[in-house]
């Protein structure tokens, strides 16, 4: 995989992004339905939740993983790629609502999915300092660690994980993956928290994480980070987190990471009507060029003629 991680650049997604007068034929718009294959896509009040299941417990609270897994999936005969996608919400706030729909999607195109529950902290505790994120990096790790140990009663295959998420959930899962310590005690730790590739929406990647190492992606990028596909509003105050981030893949020669920008978008345009379609086909096709998933994109487009630009 290494070799074809390394060699991806635009042309993947510039079949489906650059040209999004794409799809706008009539003949697409005026059709009573999408066709069979379409996948028209499912509002956060529509979306639903999948199987809970309880991963870890904290402080006497329950922490809950939602898996949803692809039509007929047979467990015992077959073991596919999963994707574990952790909330956003400012590490104080949000829920699984948030990603079901790109869950109950992502099932649909041949993968078992989960979205994660995890510990938050008070608006003081972040306000005071980026150390308190802490718990809600561990209880991520937690997380994959479960999803694996877990993956032959789910038909998973714990060599091809995909993790991700929006904005705070961004920033848990990148620091999950890649911090040695933060570890639950209890955990099973001869299960990695190691991926192999990460759909992250507007990470929230602060310039005062540097308070702690162990919070700061930009401390713990290696050269050997696993592919990504990231998605930014021009005007979001967070881009410039990625930028410093960016800044330091360079001199280590990691040219696997794609960055796409909404020209006049701010923070969240994954939650936007038509912002939220064009992503998750860019991220469908990002992962089919990792062959990590078959066929092209079911996910209808948007109505609006609204593109992404590579801002590599």
């Amino acid at each position: 995989m290494k070799s074809k991680i390394t060699g991806l650049k635009m042309k993947k997604l510039t079949m489906v992004i650059m040209s999004l007068c794409w799809l706008q034929s009539a003949a697409f718009i005026d059709a009573k339905a999408p066709a069979k294959d379409d996948y028209i896509p499912l509002s956060r009040a529509d979306a639903p939740a999948g199987k809970a299941y309880t991963y870890n417990t904290q402080n006497g609270k329950d922490l809950q993983i939602e898996v949803y897994s692809p039509e007929g999936h047979n467990s015992t005969k077959k073991a596919v790629p999963g994707m574990i996608i952790f909330h956003g919400g400012g590490w104080t706030g949000g829920n699984v609502s948030e990603f079901r729909s790109l869950c109950h999607y992502f099932a649909s195109r041949g993968l078992v999915t989960a979205t994660v529950e995890y510990r938050l902290i008070t608006k003081d505790q972040r306000r005071e300092s980026s150390r308190f994120k802490r718990v809600c990096i561990t209880d991520a790790k937690s997380a994959i660690r479960w999803f694996k140990q877990h993956a032959p009663e789910l038909g998973v295959d714990p060599k091809r994980i995909i993790t991700g998420g929006g904005s705070a959930g961004g920033h848990v899962s990148l620091l999950a993956t890649t911090t040695p310590g933060l570890n639950d005690p209890d955990d099973p730790m001869q299960f990695d928290t190691s991926v192999v590739a990460y759909i992250l929406f507007n990470p929230a990647l602060s310039g005062g994480d540097a308070v702690d190492a162990e919070v700061s992606f930009q401390e713990q990028l290696k050269a050997d980070i696993p592919p990504s596909i990231v998605f930014f509003g021009s005007e979001d105050g967070w881009l410039k987190g990625w930028k410093r981030v960016q800044t330091k893949m360079k001199p280590l020669g990691i040219e696997n990471s794609e960055l796409w920008m909404a020209e006049g978008q701010g923070h969240g345009i994954f939650n936007q009507p038509g912002w939220s379609n064009i992503s998750i086909i860019a991220a469908d096709q990002f992962l089919n060029e990792l062959g990590l998933i078959e066929g092209e994109p079911t996910m209808i487009a948007p109505d609006a003629e609204i593109s992404l630009k590579s801002a590599l």
